[in-house]
């Protein structure tokens, strides 16, 4: 009680001093990767988005309205009171095998139908296998390709581990093979060593593309020939709701696809269970590395998976999820094809949570994100998605947490914003 009183006689500015005093003693215990480590742009916005007076068109939320909580509550319960002991308990490292077993299964149901058990690692959400990935095989000053625009949390890893980030053009059919080969060729005459592409071919975050059947094959190929990995992140695969299914890169190359797969957005992204199924001759460090950093993932969590598997007809609860967000992209498209003027173009996804706006060059939307949060619309601005630090023309529209009627509302509250950005810009 007395260090609380004492504590409140000091004025805000007494400590901010005293923090300061201890940030300049210790500044050089840091290492040097913690200063390439910095907070998600998404995670920027979060606080905001919470606010009810916004439409929040940032986070890339799924919808979880529709679980069967009751269901998933009573599964939980029964785990406890009849296997508690071994639910609350240390687990295996790599997973538990009912899990990677059903993971196998859940592949297979993308197009992966060779995936073996003993080769998949269960993780932290895939976030944790991308993680793992640059552990394993990485230095600093290696060097990592990926599309462009691509995933925040991937940048931000990608930088924690000092490596330099190469975007590789894209068009409406995703990754473009012959730029991919042309940047492999320049990098490596400049002496670079390149370790991986990583590449979400389904439904990209943030762009929402899909990589083109045509093409998949011949990325591997290029690749391969390379001697450079692919990481293959497929969050959103199973979402999709138009157009044809697409097999995963993964599919037919075993051997050169490390492929990360989330129960994030296909069941519940609080549960964080992910996996990575990693080649057999790769396998050994890939899980050593991964058992270093976590011991063993949820056990709990993984257990509750299982019988959601098995005890829910989770097929028929994706096909809930997909006729959902179908209806709320159809919502957005259809807004934004009535509110935003001529000049501003937009992509079609045929799946996932996202649409990737295009704004006339000149304009950099991270300025304009003020203006959308004083209009009562957050975005995320579309610098955050590239790995250099230039201004951005292009933003990330998500509308896969937001009624219909709410995603009218924003889309409505953004296009002033943008027409006045526009017309400033124009008038320069």
């Amino acid at each position: 009680m007395e260090s609380q009183n004492i504590a409140e006689t000091i004025s805000e500015s007494e400590l901010a001093l005293a923090r300061a005093q201890s940030l300049a003693r210790h500044e050089e215990l840091f290492s040097d990767r913690a200063g390439h480590i910095k907070q998600s742009a998404v995670r920027d916005v979060f606080e905001l988005s919470l606010d009810p007076t916004l439409v929040s068109l940032a986070g890339g939320n799924p919808y979880l309205q529709s679980l069967p909580l009751q269901k998933l509550g009573e599964m939980a319960n029964r785990l406890i009171v009849e296997h508690g002991m071994e639910a609350l308990q240390y687990g295996s490292g790599q997973g538990t095998d009912e899990l990677r077993t059903q993971i196998c299964e859940v592949m297979a149901a993308e197009g992966i139908t060779d995936a073996r058990p003993e080769n998949v690692v269960i993780t932290t959400g895939s976030q944790a296998a991308q993680d793992v990935a640059c552990k394993v095989f990485c230095d600093p000053g290696d060097t990592v390709l990926c599309e462009d625009p691509t995933y925040v949390g991937a940048l931000n890893t990608f930088e924690a581990y000092e490596l330099k980030v190469e975007p590789i053009s894209t068009d409406e059919h995703g990754l473009i093979p012959t730029a991919l080969q042309q940047r492999i060729t320049e990098l490596k005459a400049a002496g670079a060593r390149i370790k991986f592409l990583y590449t979400i071919p389904n439904f990209n975050n943030p762009s929402g593309i899909t990589l083109a059947a045509e093409r998949r094959q011949e990325i591997v190929d290029i690749c391969k020939a390379e001697n450079i990995l692919v990481l293959e992140d497929n969050p959103y695969g199973m979402l999709r709701y138009a157009g044809e299914p697409i097999a995963p890169l993964r599919a037919g190359n075993p051997d050169h696809v490390i492929y990360m797969g989330s129960f994030s957005k296909i069941l519940a992204p609080g549960l964080r269970i992910g996996w990575a199924l990693v080649p057999g001759h790769l396998f050994r460090r890939f899980y050593l590395a991964a058992e270093a950093v976590s011991l063993c993932p949820a056990t709990l969590n993984q257990m509750l998976i299982s019988e959601y598997l098995k005890g829910h007809d989770w097929r028929g609860q994706i096909d809930e999820y997909k006729a959902l967000y179908a209806g709320r992209c159809e919502a957005m498209l259809e807004a934004l094809d009535q509110f935003m003027p001529d000049s501003v173009s937009y992509t079609r996804p045929e799946g996932g949570f996202f649409i990737w706006v295009t704004l006339p060059e000149g304009i950099d939307t991270y300025k304009l994100l003020s203006k959308g949060i004083e209009a009562g619309v957050v975005f995320i601005p579309g610098a955050a998605f590239s790995p250099d630090d230039a201004p951005s023309h292009r933003l990330r529209l998500a509308f896969s947490a937001v009624p219909e009627e709410k995603i009218r509302e924003g889309v409505k509250r953004l296009a002033p914003v943008l027409k006045q950005a526009i017309a400033a810009n124009a008038a320069r």
